[in-house]
């Protein structure tokens, strides 16, 4: 991580724990907002602001959809880091669907973050929000910048199609409450525990959420609110793609895999199929990153499975 704008040490993922020892994550630092009025500093222009993103994260992959979904890929850039982790985080690179970082020509992305901010403390993570115009990070947090994606580009997206529409939003607020730390963050918490009652709190929060999530696509419907594809979705399906993948065995997630559940195999088909979600996932980067993280798999060894041909991968 960072302290006061220098690499202190080779990456962990454990960079703070509560008291029983459970994994806690970093708050997000840059939290400026972009606006389609022009009412922040931050206007809504084409070809001013830039992404950064790991395929391996599924935080970075809520922004990636969202693009995709709203038709900003002609209005926002993308560079996508490498997939294994190294002593200094995320690398800019070669390797394949990888890229080096044209626009600002760094090598690593913590580079960025002290761009940003000089005397930056804390992890530098995916994804960032980058602004060209003025050489600084809008934002880290991937919640804010999928809310952004939605509604903060005005005109220059595509709007036919509302994630957060007024008449849903306080069922997507409570929806994303429960998922978000039972499963999107309870399969790192699960990971990346480090005593045995943090481990089994943890698996208990995530299968238990997928119990629920399974009974509540069982009266038929496509996405998690009816028949219209929202954010929760988006928040959802990044973590369910992973899980056989990655969580199952990696993250000691493993008393159920995913296409164990029926409902919610046929949910993540379903998903896989709206035009501008696929093109988001690489598995092949989701197993080299995981299984590249030292303090889970010391050996580097990738595991060959599992088999996602019928997921079309």
């Amino acid at each position: 991580m960072l302290v006061n704008g220098k690499w202190s040490a080779e990456w962990h993922p454990v960079q703070a724990t509560d008291k029983q020892g459970g994994f806690v994550r970093q708050t997000s630092s840059f939290r400026h907002w972009i606006t389609a009025d022009g009412s922040s500093e931050f206007a809504a222009e084409p070809d001013r602001y830039h992404l950064y993103v790991a395929l391996i994260c599924p935080w970075a992959s809520r922004t990636l959809i969202a693009r995709n979904l709203k038709g900003l890929e002609q209005v926002i850039s993308v560079s996508v880091v490498e997939p294994q982790l190294g002593d200094q985080g995320w690398h800019f690179g070669d390797y394949p669907g990888a890229d080096r970082d044209t626009l600002n020509n760094a090598e690593y992305l913590h580079e960025l973050y002290t761009r940003a901010a000089s005397d930056f403390t804390g992890r530098a993570t995916v994804p960032v929000l980058w602004d060209k115009k003025t050489g600084t990070i809008v934002n880290n947090e991937s919640a804010d910048i999928l809310r952004m994606l939605n509604s903060g580009f005005g005109d220059l997206a595509e709007n036919s199609l509302d994630l957060y529409p007024q008449d849903l939003r306080s069922e997507i607020d409570a929806i994303n409450e429960s998922i978000y730390p039972r499963l999107n963050n309870g399969v790192y918490r699960t990971g990346f525990a480090t005593t045995q009652i943090s481990y089994q709190q943890a698996f208990q929060d995530v299968f238990s959420q997928l119990d629920e999530l399974e009974e509540r696509l069982s009266d038929g419907r496509t996405f998690l609110l009816g028949e219209r594809l929202t954010e929760a979705d988006i928040r959802l399906f990044v973590t369910l793609i992973r899980f056989d993948a990655a969580y199952h065995g990696l993250f000691k997630c493993n008393l159920r895999r995913l296409r164990d559940y029926p409902l919610l195999d046929r949910y993540l088909k379903s998903m896989l199929s709206v035009s501008g979600v696929r093109q988001t996932v690489n598995i092949d980067h989701i197993k080299q990153g995981y299984y590249s993280i030292k303090a889970l798999n010391p050996n580097g060894i990738v595991p060959v499975g599992p088999d996602m041909a019928e997921y079309g991968f």
